[in-house]
Parts: structure tokens; C-alpha cells; sequence
């Protein structure tokens, strides 16, 4: 009934559509084997794309060849870049979107793959040989081989749902949960663990008086996430900001006795920069209120996501909480909010390729490795597709430094750190944020993906036609002069002092008052070498006067990377037993072994390991 496959992936969440999708566009044949057909890529929680250092994450699958940033263009119904008013190593897109439109789109990009089948079902083993990867079972009982298996289980392993005192089974509310295969791989050898992740209650639309809050609409001049030609925003729904109070607070703190994360019947930990409610509350006593954004769930439905409600109290207890908030007094719910506890295994377990040190040819991306987040799922998913590829064709693997991407933050993070709590990326994560910027993914990362064959011919075009536009255009303004009577009128009027002789237009733009949109808009000298190019925007200009005002800067930072980079290049036997170097501290030792890290660089990296024992390993392997 089934053939051998290269590649099966286990799970079509986020990470799991990513990596059938890497896998089998480069050339792997491909079983995507799931749950349920219908909820590919569901947005189990907010629907919405991006966000602080997320939307690096999406635009960097995008530019690696991935669908995540196609699919959100294609889906969104809102779209702003965050954090304008600070540099542009903070700037992140983000997008709301309609939550149905989202996964069906991604069933219909997957469905066009002619090396990628599908087959609904649970998989509750996986097949192993001598430490080798042979396939996977079924819970309809089918043993299916394969070279090798990529596990994206998301929240479904061994998942259960906390609504006060009720507790139950499943991978997500009306979902049940995967059962057996966390001991499968339990008796094989693997370490695993308990984590918490909630979501709000969802509110009837029909039923919020929007008056009584704050409108929050996209931009003005909506962007977008692939450096495709997907279709431009020209029309966007707006979300909502209100506030709890210390009603609410009263209010919800009568369902404490009820908690079931106070009661102690969730073990797992939760996410710091997520929390629920009730835990906002306990932990931030002093605050009177907390922020709630009101976003709506896609173009045609009347159900809305109450972004920071959410809660694992009793349902009764949540539903008398939310009608004390401004704007939910007359508050219909279509469903609760809920904890979810499930199993994750400590990514420490990974190599940089997330396949696992224990067992040949097996992966693990999403949320199965401790992160949170369908950005942070998808660049993993995405990564083990191409990583199990390469390896059952005997290719280099694909492997992202953390000066080249948020993706090597990431995966770099994950097996070197570990986690003990959810993972989520923040740009201060990064140590390069500057050259790790939004608008330059494409110019970062496309090359890398079209050697390997992912990123198409189409892509390379586009990335290397914008590279040559923004050097040709920021080179002219270096070289071209513009006179006082031609700019001074418009200095005076951007608060910045006037000029007395013919100065270079790039001197004019390193000007913090200096906005080069608005210079271009302003100044026919500055039109006159712009307009020359075609298929100029305004996320282009902006590019062009980050690489202007930001030159000095970006090149210590280059610098600085190619510093580092010579511990990253000294490779270290993974295969070594660091007990015998007795020069090394007693916990560097067990961290090393634990870890058993690829480079140096790496093991700079890990918690415990001093600059002391850096030093000895430098001078043991540069004997």
C-alpha cells in the first residue's frame, strides 16, 4: 500500500507544512501524515503572522524559499511594521490574518506538489534499527518505511486541556491528542519533558460596542512579507485596543481557587512573555490594568481573538470577567479560553541540522523542541526538510550561522541552551540584529537556498536585480552634489540647519531629520536619480536609507561577526570525552559531554562553560 518514502514528516502544523513542502520541492519523495486533513497550518492561537523578530523569521523562510510569508500575503487582512520609531535593526512586519483562508491556502500550495502525498492518520512509533531511522507506525496499524522522519507534533503528544477543574484530552480544543509516541521514543533513549502553553476565550463581534475602544488600522501604505510578486494589500479590517481593571482583576481572582495552574494540576512551565491572565495578575500585583487588543479572526466571520485574555479559569469565571471590560459588557462567547499541557523533548538532544544525536535520520522541529510561536515552528519545519534532503542524498548540511540569520539564532539557541521555559525570539536574542534586518533577508539568505535548488531561478533574479538597484542608487548619491538654493528651503523646514555650499545628497541623508521618502517626494535632484529606476517602493527607499545612515555602523558589525568567526570554524570532535581534560571546571565537563558541541564558537555559547575553559580548549586543539 505504501512505498518508501525519502522523507516522512509527522504533522502539519506549521512546521510540519514547511518542511513536507522544503523536502519535496528539492526533490525528496514525500509522506505528509496528519491528523486531520482539514487543519493544515491551523492558527491554533491568534491569527496573525510576524511580529518583534518574528517577522525577521518570516521573511527569512520567504527569502530560504518557504511558503510562510506567500501564504500570509496571500491571507492577511491587516498589515503594520512595528517599532518604526527606533532603528531599523528593530523593525518587524507584521500581519493579521484570516484564520481559514490561511490554511486553506497552504493545503492548496502543498496539494500542487507533485512529490508530496498525503495520508490522514496518527503516528504512535517510530522504527529503529541500530540506532538508524527505518520508518514509522500507525495507529490504523500500518508500518510505513522511510530513509528518514521529521516529527512535528506541535501541542498534540500526550496533550491534555485545563479548563478550571475540567481537565481532557487533545492536541487542541475538538482535537484529540497523540497518544504513545512520546514513550515510544521515551524507551529508545530520549529525555523529555512537560510544557503549558493558552489560549483566550473567542467573542461574538456582533456583540462588542468597538466605541468604547481604541481603533488600531494597518498602515497607510501596507507591505508585505515574500519578495515574490504575491498580491498588494488594498483594503484591511482594524483591531482594537481596551484595558482590564482592577473589577476584572477582582473578578477573575474568585476563580483562583479553581485555577488549575495555582492548584498545581498543570506541571508544565509556561510562557514567560505570554502569560495567561490570572498569571499576569499574581505576578504584576501592582498594576491596575493590562492591555487588550480585540483582533478580528478574517474578512467574513463575526469571531474575534481577545489577544492577552488568556486563561485556564473556569469558563463561568472568564465569561463574568470579560463582561466587566470596557466594550464586552453585552459579551457572547463562542468558546473558552484553555491551558494545554503537553510533552516536548529538550532540544539539547539536536544536532544543527535537528536531527537527532541519538538516532540517525531522525528530526525534530516546532514546537516538539520547547518553542512557541508559528514563526519560530516554520523556520525549524523548514530547516529539517532541508537538512533530512541533503543528508539521504550525502549533500553539506544546510546550517545558518547566527550572524547570517534569526534562523541560526534560533536553531543555535535550541541545541546549545536548551530551554526551560516556551522559546520565543526577540531581536535582542541576536548579537547582529544589524545586519539581520527585515528588509535584507532576500539579499542575505537567497543565494544559499538557490545552490542547494530550493529558492527557484525567479527568486535569484529578483534578489540580485534589488541588489544592484540599491548600489546603484545609494553609489549616485555619494557622488552627487546638490546646491544650497536647490535644498535649503526644505532643511529649514525638517528642523536641520541649511547648507552654504554644493554637498553630496548622501551627506544630506545621513541627517537623523532626513527621512529620504519624504527627501524624494521633496527634491527633484533626489527624483531625477530615483525615478531613473524602476519598481522603486517605499519599503525599497527605506532600505536604501538604512544602508546610508546606518554604513559605519553595519560594517563594525561585519567586523565584529568575522571577529567570532574564527572560534566558529575550529571544529571540535563530537565524539570526544571532555572528562579527561582536568584542566576544564567540573561543570564544563558535564555541560560538554551533555552538549558534545560542533565548534568552539559553540561551546563559548553554553551556560557553565567559562571564558577559562574556552581558553584550554583552544590551546588543547591548537596542539
Amino acid at each position: 500500500m505504501f512505498k518508501k518514502y525519502d522523507v516522512i514528516v509527522v504533522g502539519a502544523g506549521h512546521a510540519g507544512c514547511e518542511a513536507a513542502a522544503a523536502a519535496a520541492n528539492l526533490g525528496s519523495s514525500v509522506l505528509l501524515i496528519t491528523m486531520s486533513m482539514e487543519n493544515m497550518a491551523q492558527m491554533s492561537c491568534n491569527p496573525a503572522m510576524g511580529g518583534i523578530a518574528k517577522g525577521q523569521i518570516v521573511r527569512e523562510i520567504d527569502a530560504l524559499g518557504g511558503y510562510s510569508g506567500i501564504v500570509t500575503d496571500k491571507t492577511m487582512i491587516q498589515f503594520r511594521m512595528l517599532n518604526k520609531s527606533k532603528g531599523p535593526a528593530m523593525w518587524s512586519p507584521r500581519a493579521q490574518s484570516d484564520r481559514m483562508l490561511f490554511s486553506r491556502e497552504w493545503r492548496d500550495i502543498l496539494e500542487t506538489i507533485p512529490n508530496l502525498d498525503f495520508w490522514q492518520d496518527i503516528v504512535n512509533e517510530v522504527l529503529v534499527k541500530n540506532q538508524k531511522l527505518i520508518g514509522v507506525k500507525t495507529t490504523m496499524g500500518h508500518e510505513i518505511e522511510s530513509k528518514s522522519v521529521i516529527l512535528t507534533n506541535g501541542t498534540f503528544l500526550n496533550g491534555i486541556i485545563h479548563i478550571g477543574t475540567k481537565q481532557f484530552g487533545g492536541g487542541r480544543i475538538g482535537e484529540r491528542a497523540s497518544l504513545g509516541l512520546t514513550d515510544s521514543l521515551k524507551n529508545i533513549g530520549f529525555e523529555s519533558d512537560r510544557m503549558k502553553t493558552g489560549t483566550p476565550v473567542r467573542v461574538d463581534g456582533r456583540t462588542i460596542d468597538f466605541s468604547k475602544m481604541t481603533e488600531q488600522p494597518g498602515d497607510e501604505n501596507p507591505g508585505k512579507f515574500s519578495f515574490t510578486d504575491t498580491p498588494q494589500l488594498t483594503k484591511q479590517r482594524s483591531c482594537y485596543l481596551t484595558y482590564t481593571s482592577i473589577k476584572v482583576h477582582n473578578e477573575l481572582r474568585l476563580g483562583f481557587n479553581e485555577s488549575p495552574m495555582f492548584a498545581g494540576r498543570i506541571q508544565g512551565i509556561g510562557p514567560r512573555y505570554c502569560p495567561s491572565i490570572e498569571d499576569k495578575i499574581e505576578r504584576f500585583s501592582d498594576k491596575d490594568r493590562h492591555q487588550l487588543f480585540v483582533e478580528p479572526e478574517g474578512w467574513n466571520t463575526v469571531e474575534y481573538y481577545v489577544n492577552g485574555f488568556s486563561s485556564s479559569l473556569p469558563d463561568h469565571i472568564q465569561y463574568k470577567a470579560l463582561r466587566s471590560i470596557a466594550g464586552f459588557e453585552n459579551a457572547k462567547i463562542f468558546r473558552p479560553g484553555y491551558a494545554i499541557e503537553y510533552d516536548y523533548f529538550p532540544p539539547v538532544q539536536l544536532k544543527y541540522t535537528l536531527e537527532t544525536k541519538l538516532v540517525e535520520n531522525l528530526y525534530f522541529a516546532g514546537q516538539i523542541n520547547g518553542t512557541t510561536g508559528y514563526e519560530e515552528a516554520g523556520a525549524q519545519g523548514l530547516m529539517a526538510g532541508i537538512n533530512a534532503h541533503q543528508k539521504n542524498r550525502n549533500e553539506e548540511p544546510f546550517i545558518l550561522k547566527r550572524s547570517e540569520a534569526y534562523i541560526g539564532v534560533l536553531i543555535d539557541d535550541l541545541i546549545t541552551k536548551g530551554v526551560d521555559e516556551p522559546y520565543r525570539m526577540f531581536t535582542s536574542r541576536a548579537e547582529h540584529r544589524l545586519l539581520l534586518r527585515q528588509d535584507n533577508a532576500d539579499t542575505r539568505l537567497t543565494e544559499r537556498s538557490y545552490k542547494i535548488g530550493l529558492a527557484g531561478e525567479d527568486r535569484m533574479m529578483r534578489m540580485q536585480w534589488k541588489k544592484d538597484l540599491l548600489n546603484s542608487i545609494v553609489k549616485k548619491f555619494k557622488v552627487s552634489g546638490i546646491k544650497p538654493e536647490d535644498v535649503n528651503e526644505y532643511l529649514v523646514s525638517q528642523v536641520t540647519n541649511p547648507i552654504s555650499q554644493k554637498t553630496k545628497i548622501a551627506n544630506l541623508i545621513l541627517r537623523p531629520q532626513i527621512k529620504l521618502f519624504d527627501f524624494y517626494k521633496n527634491n527633484e535632484a533626489v527624483r531625477n536619480i530615483m525615478d531613473k529606476h524602476e519598481g522603486l517602493n517605499v519599503d525599497l527607499i527605506d532600505s536604501i536609507e538604512t544602508l546610508i545612515k546606518y554604513e559605519g555602523y553595519i560594517q563594525k558589525e561585519r567586523e565584529l561577526s568575522a571577529k567570532f568567526e574564527k572560534y566558529e570554524n575550529i571544529p571540535l570532535k563530537t565524539d570526544f570525552d571532555y572528562h579527561e581534560l582536568k584542566s576544564l571546571s567540573y561543570e564544563a565537563r558535564e555541560k560538554l559531554n551533555k552538549i558534545k558541541p560542533q565548534t568552539i564558537g559553540q561551546a563559548a555559547r553554553i551556560s557553565g562553560v567559562s571564558p577559562a575553559d574556552i581558553s584550554v580548549l583552544v590551546i588543547y586543539y591548537g596542539k
